[in-house]
């Protein structure tokens, strides 16, 4: 009986050691993961394609102190590091987490892992930061792009993905057309998204913003003497008050007016014209283009 019990007992730690035998062994320089869900901070490392690219050290310094006296009470999102053979993590949200817990000296960190593609990581990388605030203005159009040139998404797919509409999107979009100098007011804070956003139509987008900088103007303001119409010619002007548009003419531009829902108007002589369209606001803009567009 007790010869029994022991060949029994013998086989099933002999059963023990085949099984743990058939397990792959961890790749080398792997990361083993406790059983809380850390790993050692040295294997997880930044997203090269992350668009959070500006980190205030005021607020790393404050965050590594708060993980100091507290942990980190989020965990750090990560995937397997592509072209590692596993056991190295790269991060997709929470990349400010992991500088300020190497600050603060520590050396685990709790870690979530998505085992996703390139476009399903950048996607949550912009989704967490937008919805944490934590992107500037143009650090967002640069994921927008991103994905744009990357992964072929429409401004209407971005929208769904991020939870925006489509001319949040679209006027995001337009801040990339802005000179070098405003976008770097935007990038340092001198200059709001709002701002921005009323200096994409501007005729002087620098002249304004540096008066919108200097006398402290708020977004009304600023939209104000965005939409100031270009100083013209007395001559122009007498010219246009001597010829009194015909019939057709303001039939036409009533036409369009109630067609586009924007003050419409037509002036026209013996060497051609031009069309204006009047608009308030830039989702009319965005509208406007649409329809052009289409």
């Amino acid at each position: 009986m007790t010869d029994d019990l022991s060949r029994k007992r013998l086989g099933r730690g002999l059963a023990a050691l085949i099984g743990d035998m058939d397990k792959p062994a961890p790749a080398a320089g792997a990361a083993r993961i406790g059983a809380d869900g850390r790993v050692p901070i040295e294997f997880v490392g930044p997203n090269p394609r992350n668009p959070r690219r500006s980190f205030a050290e005021a607020e790393l310094t404050d965050l590594a102190q708060s993980i100091r006296e507290h942990g980190i009470v989020q965990p750090v999102v990560v995937r397997p590091a592509p072209g590692t053979g596993g056991g190295r993590y790269e991060i997709i949200a929470g990349e400010r987490r992991w500088r300020a817990a190497q600050r603060a000296g520590l050396t685990e960190i709790p870690i979530i892992i998505r085992d996703v593609d390139d476009r399903v990581a950048l996607e949550l990388a912009i989704i967490e930061n937008v919805q944490r605030a934590d992107l500037n203005p143009i650090e967002e159009a640069q994921g927008y792009q991103q994905l744009i040139d990357e992964h072929s998404y429409t401004q209407a797919d971005l929208g769904q993905v991020i939870g925006k509409s489509r001319s949040h999107v679209a006027n995001t979009l337009r801040l990339l057309k802005l000179p070098e100098g405003i976008r770097e007011m935007l990038v340092d804070g001198s200059l709001s998204a709002g701002h921005a956003r009323t200096l994409v139509t501007a005729e002087d987008p620098a002249g304004l913003a540096r008066r919108i900088v200097e006398e402290g103007l708020s977004v009304r303001q600023a939209e104000a003497l965005a939409q100031e119409p270009a100083r013209v010619p007395d001559s122009r002007v007498r010219h246009s008050e001597r010829l009194p548009k015909d019939a057709d003419t303001l039939a036409l531009e009533k036409a369009l007016s109630d067609a586009t829902g924007l003050k419409v108007t037509i002036s026209h002589g013996q060497k051609g014209g031009e069309i204006r369209i009047a608009y308030r606001t830039l989702e009319q803009l965005d509208e406007i283009c649409r329809r052009l567009g289409s």
